[in-house]
């Protein structure tokens, strides 16, 4: 058994030497390490910050709880008022529209509200220390159409108070952070049955902390949804017509890039242009989705989103800007939901798998080949035949000869 993980292990160095001292792309690759290690002493020295002002903030609340604890007086009007203001946030999507007075301990709560936040609400102020009783004069609504006060986005939705809700504090995701990491070394360094279940739960409480995801998040199960998100700027040195044109030539993506395989017009209904993708990632697997094409403005903005059901669903939006010196600013930001969780996303970005990777990817060719009129070599399809009459039309314009 011990030779079995030695030869695994030499096996597995052997491969990370390979990747990273590759002459063509290791260089690169260990530039990538470098930033992320870089990045990452960043954000311990910012968690060390955030878990210290965390611990302070509690123990001056607690110290300040027992006090009010001893004392009998009742606090003043306007403590009370924060206080309950306070609360609003826990349970109310727009707690500006909620007016809040407080007049020797009995506090008057006004304004309009959504019918099903009002239990919730009056629940809340009553657990407020120093609240005696609640005067309801809520103006209550069951839906938020033409009430002015109930407009615009949410402060949040329902299922983001439930996820901050289950999310651990600062203070508490260090303990366990701590407490997971110290069980892992101990469990592996006994190496018995018991060890490794201790060292697989400090692994799992260890996880837990440093993502402050529960386990469906983590892993994606149970209709957990994890999402996402991806922001890539690039600058081409081209007119903005020139790179809109080309963008929104969807069929001759394949001609330049490598990820995306081929792509079909399948209908235009009254929900916009619906288009089906086939993208191979790095690792090999080819999968297909179907996109809807919600948004477009000339020569400013593409936007999409997949069918439901979409082995990978991701929505985004393509935004480009005119520069000054004829340039072109495309800004690209998408979100998704990796398979497997955080767990899998996080794999997948060990392995050079994930859709950040395969978009930087991508964007860099279709930079080069904006900008040179040169189908890169590793094209996932090489402009060999004649092309269709769009594919030829954005091909042309960017300077190539079909």
């Amino acid at each position: 058994m011990q030779n079995r993980m030695t030869l695994l292990l030499a096996a597995g160095l052997g491969a990370m030497a390979m990747y990273y001292l590759d002459p063509a792309r290791g260089r690169h690759r260990r530039s990538l390490v470098r930033d992320q290690l870089v990045h990452a002493g960043h954000e311990t020295r910012r968690g060390v910050g955030v878990v210290r002002r965390d611990l302070m903030h509690r123990a001056f609340g607690k110290t300040a709880s027992a006090l009010s604890h001893l004392r009998s007086e009742r606090p003043d009007d306007r403590v009370l008022v924060e206080r309950v203001r306070a609360c609003l946030g826990r349970v109310v999507t727009h707690p500006s529209s909620v007016d809040v007075e407080a007049s020797d301990g009995v506090v008057t709560l006004s304004g309009p509200i959504l019918q099903h936040e009002v239990a919730p609400l009056l629940r809340c102020v009553l657990t407020v220390p120093g609240v005696a009783d609640v005067t309801n004069r809520l103006d209550v609504h069951a839906e938020p159409d033409r009430i002015p006060g109930l407009q615009g986005a949410p402060r949040h939705t329902p299922a983001e108070a439930a996820s901050l809700r289950a999310g651990w504090s600062p203070t508490g995701r260090a303990l366990a952070g701590v407490a997971g990491g110290a069980a892992a070394a101990y469990g592996l360094a006994r190496g018995s049955a018991g060890g490794k279940l201790l060292a697989t739960a400090g692994l799992a409480l260890l996880t837990r902390a440093l993502t402050n995801l529960d386990a469906r998040r983590l892993l994606g199960v149970g209709g957990a949804d994890y999402t996402t998100a991806v922001q890539k700027s690039i600058r081409i040195n081209a007119p903005v017509e020139q790179v809109f044109e080309l963008w929104q030539d969807f069929e001759s993506f394949p001609s330049f890039m490598k990820h995306v395989r081929r792509v079909r017009r399948i209908e235009n209904g009254g929900d916009g242009e619906r288009w089906r993708w086939s993208v191979r990632s790095r690792g090999g697997i080819e999968w297909e989705f179907d996109s809807v094409v919600t948004q477009r403005e000339e020569n400013r903005l593409l936007a999409w989103t997949t069918d439901d059901g979409a082995f990978m669903g991701h929505a985004g939006t393509v935004q480009f800007h005119a520069n000054a010196d004829g340039s072109t600013s495309v800004e690209v930001n998408m979100i998704y939901s990796p398979i497997g969780g955080a767990v899998g996303h996080a794999i997948a970005r060990l392995i050079g798998a994930d859709p950040k990777h395969q978009m930087d990817d991508d964007l860099l060719r279709l930079k080069s080949f904006i900008e040179t009129g040169k189908v890169p070599r590793d094209a996932a399809r090489r402009v060999t035949e004649i092309p269709s009459s769009r594919e030829a039309r954005g091909l042309r314009h960017a300077g190539v000869e079909a």
